[in-house]
């Protein structure tokens, strides 16, 4: 098996094994998905912390809206009345003004927070460093522990809206949002080595050799939009000539005879 270091630019993150005979189209796919699982562990671990803390969502139309504004619209929060935490809740105002306040006690609390790092060390940048390859059936392991925790807390359920509910259902929307850039296509998505691309007409083994005990350190981005191609190609310091004028100080110089 050749071991893969998955890399974005200069960060790690995670540990991959692959024969040295898988179509690179097969690896590529694989690499992203447990790329981008491992994104959606994060996401959901955060938003549960924000449970945790601040109770459930609030209906979008009421967020970031102060008491006497929800009062003076005359708003309500239905999902708010059916969806109490199991021993019911204590109140803690969310200063965003996202989550309705109504936070678990504090046993539930921990069933969260326990949770949430048992699915952060699955995911953990630090299985790297302790040589531990991370599979996609681990990532969905650390989904179904966050799915079961909310549960438990939350038997009713969370409302529709909710992101934490999204994620799991695979409804999330993350345009705009700085998570949504860190998401990579699957079809967009190029593996890079030793300053090439693995091409995904090829093999593996095409880059790497027979040896089944390499180790590699992969990188993985999103493909360029062909116009970006064009655009560092015609930059200044894609032209070699221009390089070289500018580290001897010559630049854009006219010559014409006296």
């Amino acid at each position: 098996m050749v071991l893969l270091h998955v890399k974005r630019g200069d960060e790690s993150q995670f540990l991959l094994q692959a024969p040295g005979s898988t179509e690179l189209e097969e690896l590529t796919v694989r690499v992203t998905r447990v790329y981008n699982a491992r994104l959606k562990v994060q996401r959901v671990c955060s938003e549960m912390e924000e449970l945790a803390e601040h109770g459930i969502f609030l209906p979008p139309n009421m967020q970031g809206l102060t008491d006497d504004q929800i009062e003076e619209l005359k708003l309500r929060d239905e999902w708010g009345e059916k969806c109490v935490p199991s021993g019911g809740s204590v109140f803690k105002k969310d200063d965003i003004g996202r989550r309705n306040g109504q936070a678990p006690n504090e046993k539930m609390k921990e069933v969260l927070k326990k949770t949430i790092e048992e699915a952060r060390a699955i995911i953990s940048k630090k299985q790297v460093e302790a040589g531990v390859c991370v599979t996609m059936e681990m990532v969905k392991d650390a989904l179904d522990q966050l799915r079961g925790a909310v549960m438990i807390v939350y038997p009713m359920g969370l409302p529709p809206y909710d992101p934490i509910r999204m994620e799991f259902e695979n409804k999330e929307d993350l345009s705009g949002t700085q998570a949504g850039l860190n998401v990579i296509e699957e079809s967009e998505a190029q593996l890079w080595w030793a300053a090439k691309e693995l091409r995904r007409t090829k093999k593996l083994s095409d880059y790497v050799g027979k040896n089944e005990k390499t180790k590699i350190i992969a990188k993985i981005q999103q493909k360029l939009e062909e116009n970006d191609d064009d655009s560092c190609l015609n930059s200044p310091w894609a032209d070699n000539t221009a390089l070289k004028r500018h580290f001897h100080g010559v630049k854009d110089i006219k010559w014409r005879p006296r």
